[in-house]
């Protein structure tokens, strides 16, 4: 697949990751040190800000999705993660892609009152 195609599907599965009930955020993907060197190398020019949120990866024929999130407070988070989970499996399967894994990390909790 190309960059442009990676890309495309990355934003379709965070669309639909978004768009899952008791989903509030949705945060890059990655380690500290990875999000501040790609932050960095940001900042300097070399990467384009428009990078996709969620992260994925073409491991063989099967494609492999991390996404870190935010969730309502008034959510079940393991309820969440499985609806995300599907509708990720979703995404993949509409495209006729197979699903090598998904990571799925609750990243922060939040209140109603924030966003």
């Amino acid at each position: 697949m190309t960059p442009e195609g990676r890309d495309g599907l990355a934003a379709a599965i965070e669309v639909a990751v978004r768009a899952t009930p008791g989903v509030r955020t949705v945060y890059r993907s990655g380690s500290l040190i990875s999000n501040l060197l790609r932050a960095g190398a940001e900042a300097i020019g070399v990467r384009a800000e428009e990078e996709p949120i969620v992260s994925v990866a073409f491991v063989g024929d099967a494609v492999a999705v991390e996404a870190s999130l935010g969730v309502d407070a008034g959510a079940r988070s393991a309820d969440v993660m499985h609806a995300v989970h599907a509708a990720v499996d979703g995404v993949l399967g509409a495209r006729g892609l197979r699903r090598e894994s998904i990571t799925l990390t609750v990243a922060h909790v939040q209140s109603r009152g924030v966003s």
